[in-house]
């Protein structure tokens, strides 16, 4: 009688735009899976196609995906560094809801004690927010805006039903604005922090069921 082989893990893929971006989330040390850091390039539409690409293939038919990398907070009191954990993204294609929001935002607390974990709705924008325009899209409920989140898990979830996930950390806020990453105090925490959170996402991953075949 052959033995029955044990469920492979599933593979987890964390899309991210930019190379500073990919560069704090590189390692897969204490992973569950295999890893697939995928930096799509800025903006919605680059996020979908890098997305719709990644899934093609037959070894990611299961992935898990997350949407990470920086972001603008949209709440008054929000400072660089804050983490933001997605319940939902919201964009032009719909609404996402994510995956174990609980078990994520908690494994980030303990990944890093100090930081202020925030959690909402994540809303998808085709340019960088800017003054004012700020408390227009915190009006609709949302806590922090990205360009790529959105249209990343909408065009995973359309390949098929995964776990789906964003996180993403703040690196400027209403009362911090920045002119540039990587250039102000600011974005160097943010940096810093988006380097630590691979355990957490390792946790969350760990956390999902395997698949039935």
């Amino acid at each position: 009688m052959d033995t029955p082989q044990a469920p492979r893990p599933v593979p987890l893929v964390i899309a991210c735009a930019l190379t500073i971006e990919r560069l704090a989330l590189r390692g897969a040390r204490g992973a569950a899976g295999p890893v697939t850091v995928l930096r799509s390039g800025m903006g919605p539409r680059a996020a979908e196609r890098a997305m719709a690409r990644a899934l093609d293939a037959a070894a990611m038919r299961d992935a898990a995906v997350i949407a990470s990398g920086f972001c603008a907070g949209l709440v008054p009191g929000m400072h660089p560094g804050d983490l933001i954990v997605a319940e939902e993204t919201r964009g032009p294609a719909g609404t996402t809801v994510c995956t174990d929001t609980e078990v994520l935002a908690k494994a980030l607390a303990e990944a890093l004690p100090g930081r202020t974990v925030h959690t909402g709705p994540l809303i998808g924008s085709d340019h960088v927010v800017r003054g004012p325009e700020r408390a227009d899209l915190r009006a609709t409920g949302a806590i922090a805006v990205d360009m790529e989140s959105a249209v990343t898990l909408k065009a995973a979830q359309q390949t098929g039903s995964r776990p789906v996930a964003a996180v993403r950390v703040v690196v400027d806020a209403p009362e911090h604005e920045l002119v540039r990453i990587g250039t102000v105090r600011g974005g160097i925490s943010a940096f810093r922090v988006l380097r630590a959170v691979l355990p957490a996402f390792f946790e969350w991953h760990r956390s999902l069921p395997l698949p039935r075949r």
